[in-house]
């Protein structure tokens, strides 16, 4: 799940929605025609206890990442420290915000990448890329030793759910490498000035957007050309309000979900923002730079995002902002506690099947999961990664960034996450389209839950 997408993702992506499906006959056919193997060239390196991959140093490593809201730089630092391991090796990073564009012609001809992070609102489905069969098992990562602790397997060093949200079809098939939290953001310096105070039930957060408004201040701003991020705020909703039960349920493409009271107060909630009129006005044409842009700009009070939004924005944030994240405020009859907050792993990192340096990338995952690389990816990234302790006291968060991790040390173990977006996109799509027709008044609540249980139970069908 990130910037366009959930994400990361997402969301990217994950992103979130204008979402842009690769056909999956153009993937289907370039499995077929690309006769492509892995680590082609010069034979694997010896396998040892400190090459578990076999990486042979005389093959370059191909990356590619989505340039959004974690930049590149991070994998910039990380190529380097991949050379300093492998003597001899030579890493390329290319950064982009079309992987779609960029990639199909080379999935197509058999010629993929080694390392891939898939993000973006032009990320290749991963669901569409493991039905392909172009995705690489990374069981294997999972089993490789920690190289910080070698007693240890990577397996014993993750957060809890990262494994999880890496489950295709049963195998694991992607590194969810940030572990991020989604929730409300808002100017610390503004709330001061106005003596605003951060609302914890839905009851005053609408009444506080009333008293923001009177102060010449839209309440509410969304990413409206990507209809992802105002998914975030119904569906955590929904699942503070229904419990994980209710979450997991809406993963497993359960179609009566969307006749539970907790579907129907959630999506009533959020609609309550348009129909009072608390909306920044053109909100629903604004890409997700224009709207936190603006929102930087004090032009708007609360926005929803996931935590790349401050590294997201370092360029048009000023340096007073002091910003501000909060857990989606409670509903009558929560099942969950105001502190729950939705977080797991996101940002997913994928070895393609034929890649011509497969032990290469495998490698880097591994490099990555490291405290160097986890330190060197939050130092550049301003974010987490799924490393447990991975950033040591040396590195400075900057204030939005430290306030993710206040608000999720908060939640402890009441935090939840959904998976459909890796698992059934087109649904995730599906339910996307129309909470921004929902947004857009063109979509009544009751409208929005038909439409959701349809492509419920449509994508259950398969």
């Amino acid at each position: 799940m990130r910037s366009e997408i959930n994400r990361r993702s997402l969301i990217k992506r994950s992103a979130a929605v204008g979402l842009v499906a690769l056909p999956s006959a153009g993937l289907l056919s370039a499995c077929a025609s690309s006769g492509g193997s892995t680590d082609k060239g010069p034979d694997k390196g010896a396998v040892t206890k400190d090459n578990p991959f076999g990486v042979n140093d005389s093959k370059a490593l191909d990356i590619v990442v989505f340039d959004g809201g974690y930049g590149h730089d991070y994998a910039t630092a990380l190529g380097k420290l991949y050379e300093t391991k492998h003597k001899g090796a030579k890493s390329s990073v290319l950064p982009t915000q079309d992987i779609s564009g960029k990639l199909q012609p080379r999935f197509n001809a058999g010629t993929p990448p080694d390392v891939i992070d898939d993000s973006g609102a032009k990320q290749i489905k991963l669901d569409v890329l493991d039905k392909a069969g172009q995705l690489a098992d990374l069981t294997q990562l999972l089993d490789a030793p920690y190289i910080d602790d070698p007693s240890k397997k990577i397996r014993d060093v993750l957060q809890p759910g990262t494994i999880e949200t890496g489950m295709l079809n049963g195998k694991f098939k992607q590194l969810s490498y940030v572990y991020t939290v989604w929730g409300l953001w808002y100017s610390g310096k503004l709330f001061k000035e106005k003596g605003w105070t951060e609302p914890k039930t839905w009851a005053d957060f609408i009444s506080l957007c009333g008293e923001i408004k009177k102060a010449g201040i839209a309440p509410f701003i969304h990413q409206g050309k990507y209809p992802y991020y105002i998914n975030v705020v119904i569906m955590d909703l929904i699942a503070k309000n229904g419990g994980t039960d209710l979450q997991k349920r809406i993963d497993a493409l359960d179609p009566t979900v969307w006749d539970e009271p907790a579907a129907k107060a959630a999506v009533e909630a959020v609609y309550q923002i348009v129909d009072k009129d608390l909306l920044y006005p053109g909100t629903n044409g604004l890409t997700h730079i224009e709207s936190q842009t603006r929102w930087n700009e004090y032009k708007a009070a609360f926005i929803p995002c996931g935590s790349w939004l401050e590294n997201e924005q370092l360029k048009s944030t000023p340096s007073d902002f002091d910003m501000k994240f909060m857990p989606m405020p409670s509903l009558p009859g929560d099942k969950l506690p105001f502190a729950a907050i939705r977080a797991g792993a996101g940002e997913p990192f994928v070895v393609p099947e034929k890649a011509g340096n497969k032990a290469g990338g495998l490698e880097f995952l591994r490099l990555m999961l490291t405290k160097e690389g986890s330190g060197k990816f939050a130092a550049a990234a301003n974010s987490l990664t799924v490393l447990k302790d991975g950033v040591g006291s040396d590195v400075q968060l900057r204030p939005g960034t430290a306030a993710t991790v206040t608000v999720l040390k908060a939640a402890g173990a009441n935090t939840f996450n959904y998976n459909y977006p890796n698992t059934a996109s087109a649904f995730g799509t599906d339910l996307e389209t129309a909470s921004g027709e929902l947004m857009a008044k063109r979509l009544t609540p009751a409208q929005w839950l038909a439409k959701a249980k349809e492509a419920a139970t449509k994508a259950k069908k398969g």
